[in-house]
């Protein structure tokens, strides 16, 4: 029961945290039998939580030991579905034994159940895998052992792909890969266990790496987000497609630069170079990167900026109550946030537990001095409390959408300077240049 209300609350939470989750190639997680998920970990808390809302059936999930360190903590855990597992890395936790852990993994396959494990162990957020434990591949060849080799166990890689984890409102690319049996290596594992093992943890790290965008190095990764976000652009997307159109650029981006840095180095620096020069520019100019994919019109452009302004005149009452009631919450999450927790795979998740707390007291809080200061009826308390998360949303939404108004008035009075025109033609230019360094096309 626990369980199932935290999945509609949690699954509520980050459908409004992220923008976009697009799950690509679903069936494979969701049919019926045995089956390990195995997953990449750059998110903590959210991959999980991501493999929970994408997932139909209840999931059990292999979690540190230290979180299960006295008994009210493991009878909770448990009631989640949280297996506990004693690491070399952090001693072993009284109350947990690793053997009774593993025989309960073993039952819930041999019941036809669902186990999630993060085979990386601890998580990054880097745009590379790392070592995989070879643990993973001892649950699933031991389960099928036990069974003589019949349980029709499946391992179902996942590739979670976020492309700004920390980020309010991104977009994730869920990416499941085909079913791997871990069958064909069970005789190995009759012969040799730590072999077999390696084995099927190898294959593991081929289809989680083809499912992901990878860097080879931290700076490629950094120098590939750059890339992307000079050559990305909304008006060259198709429709209802955005999410993989910019994952397949940041893959491909990545892939130019890992072969570049290595095979020419002379061209890295040049793209590094180049990169600087153009975001220089972006930033002197204060313009967006996809303006210069659209054909200038004056008269189109002045004509959308006054539409726009008549737009964003209309809306202003509903933005400024949808201020007024999250501004508070909104910045107070993320002030503790940022300095409770020093790396950023920890933001995402610490901000929707957070949310979940701060914005219901504040709607709370605004709904009793709503009451004290008017007297409202249970309906109007009801429509005052739902419209101030509706409205919430309205208020960032607007902001962004000022911003993009802005930066477009921006844009129009720099093509009507010849000068500063002339700037742009060569921007456009970089641009391009950029785009067939890296990718070697225009």
């Amino acid at each position: 029961m626990l369980y199932r209300v935290l999945k509609i609350v949690i699954g509520i939470a980050i459908r409004l945290y992220y923008k976009k989750i697009k799950i690509k190639n679903p069936g494979p997680i969701n049919t019926k039998g045995p089956k390990i998920i195995i997953a990449n970990h750059p998110n903590t808390l959210m991959d999980a939580w991501m493999i929970g809302h994408i997932c139909r059936q209840p999931i059990y999930y292999m979690s540190k030991a230290v979180f299960f360190n006295n008994p009210v903590k493991r009878a909770f855990l448990r009631s989640l579905g949280m297996i506990p597992i004693n690491r070399v890395m952090d001693g072993k936790t009284s109350g947990v034994s690793n053997e009774d852990s593993f025989e309960m993994c073993y039952q819930i396959l041999e019941q036809g159940k669902t186990l999630v494990i993060f085979p990386e162990g601890n998580s990054f957020a880097d745009r590379f895998l790392r070592r995989l434990k070879s643990g993973t591949a001892r649950i699933a060849l031991q389960t099928e052992l036990r069974n003589d080799g019949k349980l029709g166990l499946e391992i179902i890689p996942v590739g979670l792909i976020y492309l700004e984890p920390e980020k309010f409102r991104s977009e994730v690319l869920t990416n499941i890969g085909e079913p791997i049996d871990p069958v064909p290596y069970l005789e190995e594992f009759k012969q040799d266990r730590l072999k077999a093992a390696r084995l099927l943890t190898e294959e593991f790290r081929k289809q989680l790496s083809d499912l992901l965008v990878e860097a080879e190095t931290k700076e490629n990764e950094t120098l590939g987000d750059q890339v992307t976000m000079i050559l990305s652009s909304s008006y060259a997307r198709e429709k209802g497609k955005k999410v993989e159109q910019n994952v397949s650029l940041l893959r491909n981006v990545n892939r130019g630069l890992n072969e570049i840095q290595f095979t020419e180095p002379d061209k890295y620096i040049l793209i590094q170079s180049l990169v600087s020069k153009i975001e220089w520019q972006i930033n002197r100019l204060q313009i967006k990167t996809d303006f210069l994919d659209r054909k200038y019109r004056s008269a189109l452009f002045l004509r959308q900026i006054l539409q726009s302004i008549l737009a964003m005149i209309i809306g202003l009452p509903i933005f400024l109550f949808g201020l007024i009631h999250n501004i508070i919450p909104f910045k107070l999450t993320d002030f503790i946030v940022t300095r409770v927790f020093e790396d950023k795979e920890w933001y995402a998740a610490m901000n929707v537990l957070g949310g979940l707390i701060l914005y219901p007291l504040t709607y709370t809080g605004f709904m009793y001095l709503g009451d004290y200061l008017v007297d409202m009826s249970v309906l109007m308390k009801w429509i005052y409390f739902a419209s101030m998360p509706i409205t919430g949303l309205f208020a960032y939404y607007f902001y962004h959408y000022y911003r993009h108004v802005s930066l477009k008035w921006r844009f129009t009075q720099l093509m009507m300077n010849r000068e500063q025109k002339e700037i742009l033609k060569d921007l456009r230019k970089a641009r391009l240049e950029l785009r067939e360094l890296v990718l070697g096309k225009a």
